[in-house]
């Protein structure tokens, strides 16, 4: 356990300065062709203009997207370089699921949801969208979200074995094959809230990184060397993005990130067993996200909004909170939230 640990926290540390190393140049690059934001592609659900958005994030337009492919590219290179060597390190791997099932489970959904984000971004950077070069709406990248949020959760269910849900303080609940379509939508939801998150300083990279520190932790207490592993190289590398995407950011993550980030995110708690602490844990994504769509909905059925703006940090800067504000006490309330998830997990 003490070698793991120790191996554990030097992964984290060499993550981070690999991802260093190579993030200023990287900055460079998406500056030198034009991979940037642009105002007038700032969409919401409905593929419609968000002048809102615009009135307070004009003076970002120009900033670097794409952050999160180098967070993805570093840890993936890594965990195939480093994870195989682990037992010459004299680490005893222990695992929870057949080892090869879990990590095929755990890069298929860190990479897929990646190339649907940087297919994304693809179309922003250089204006396909209004060509209708290969383009595609918003209900058709939903869709290809299910697609993928469905063979994930068939992976879990069949390769994996998992149809529970453990609910606490009431039990634990056999859910069979409707399993399936739960988790599909759990991952969506969680691939889309941080996206929908992703839009200040610092918000989604910050409160991403205080989820995974308490999912490290549990991954760590039932001794799942691959996922332990996993997210030590995950969090170093994102710290090391976090550095630069904190106010006044330099990088965003872009959608090739926030899909990529938060889809795993889900994977990892479902993993872990773990879905109640998943939504407490992520509590600023389910808050961020449950606003969107109680405002789409209304808007729907209602014919009038339900908030004045949304998502959350929206409503909260047109209430005139400055943004630094709104991020610092998010990630005070995501540590509690943390805090009380693994409360949650572990009684």
């Amino acid at each position: 356990m003490h070698k793991s640990m120790a191996l554990f926290l030097g992964l984290l540390i060499f993550s981070f300065i690999v991802t260093s190393t190579f993030i200023v140049p990287f900055i460079s690059l998406l500056y030198k062709y034009r991979l940037t934001r642009r105002r007038q592609l700032t969409k919401d659900f409905q593929d419609k203009p968000t002048p809102i958005f615009d009135k307070f994030h004009k003076h970002k337009v120009g900033t670097p997207v794409g952050g999160g492919f180098l967070v993805v590219c570093v840890v993936s290179l890594l965990f195939a370089c480093l994870f195989p060597l682990g037992k010459y390190l004299g680490v005893f791997v222990t695992h929870v699921y057949p080892i090869a099932d879990e990590i095929n489970i755990i890069f298929f959904t860190f990479l897929s949801f990646a190339l649907l984000g940087l297919y994304d971004d693809i179309m922003k950077f250089f204006n396909f969208s209004k060509t209708g070069f290969f383009g595609l709406r918003m209900r058709h990248k939903l869709i290809i979200q299910w697609i993928l949020g469905f063979i994930i959760s068939l992976l879990l269910y069949q390769n994996l074995k998992i149809d529970i849900f453990y609910i606490p303080f009431i039990g634990v609940f056999n859910l069979s094959w409707v399993y399936i379509p739960v988790t599909a939508f759990i991952i969506v939801s969680f691939a889309n809230a941080v996206n929908i998150t992703d839009g200040l300083d610092g918000l989604a990279s910050g409160v991403l990184m205080i989820c995974l520190f308490a999912f490290w932790l549990l991954s760590a207490s039932i001794l799942d060397t691959p996922l332990s592993f996993f997210i030590a190289l995950w969090l170093g590398s994102l710290t090391a993005f976090l550095y630069f995407n904190i106010y006044p950011a330099r990088i965003w993550l872009g959608d090739v990130g926030s899909l990529s980030f938060g889809a795993t995110l889900a994977v990892v708690g479902l993993l872990l067993g773990k879905v109640m602490a998943l939504v407490v844990i992520g509590g600023i994504f389910t808050v961020e996200i449950l606003s969107s769509l109680i405002q789409l909905l209304s808007k729907k059925f209602r014919k009038k909004k339900a908030f004045p703006v949304a998502p959350l940090h929206l409503w909260l800067q047109l209430k005139g909170w400055e943004e630094p504000k709104i991020i610092m006490r998010a990630w005070l309330a995501a540590i509690m939230l943390a805090i009380f998830g693994v409360w949650l997990a572990v009684i």
